[in-house]
């Protein structure tokens, strides 16, 4: 039969076919609802949920800026950057918050 191989081989060789692609599309399944979860990309970087005045925050309290430099930032974020004359703009630069999305 066939060159020797048999029955039996023939439904070995099927059951591992039918393994690996289920393994394939879970593989696929699983890594778009990580996608789409707010995880990271493969090569990627994950998002973040905070916020510039936060993250400024952090930054200060591990000790990477000086008092100044946390001043003149945070005036930055809040009022936005100043005109030539010294007065600032009307609107402040934070980013919009990220609206995380359940499918």
């Amino acid at each position: 039969m066939h060159g020797g191989w048999g029955w039996g081989w023939m439904a070995l060789m099927m059951v591992v076919m039918v393994l690996f692609w289920g393994a394939v599309i879970f593989g696929v399944v699983w890594l778009i609802r990580s996608v789409a979860r707010g995880g990271s990309t493969p090569g990627g970087a994950s998002v973040s949920r905070e916020s510039p005045l936060e993250i400024l925050d952090r930054h200060f309290a591990e000790g990477a800026l000086t008092p100044e430099d946390y001043r003149a930032r945070r005036e930055v974020l809040v009022r936005g950057f100043p005109e030539p004359n010294g007065t600032p703009k009307d609107k402040p630069l934070t980013a919009p918050q990220v609206v995380e999305r359940r499918w």
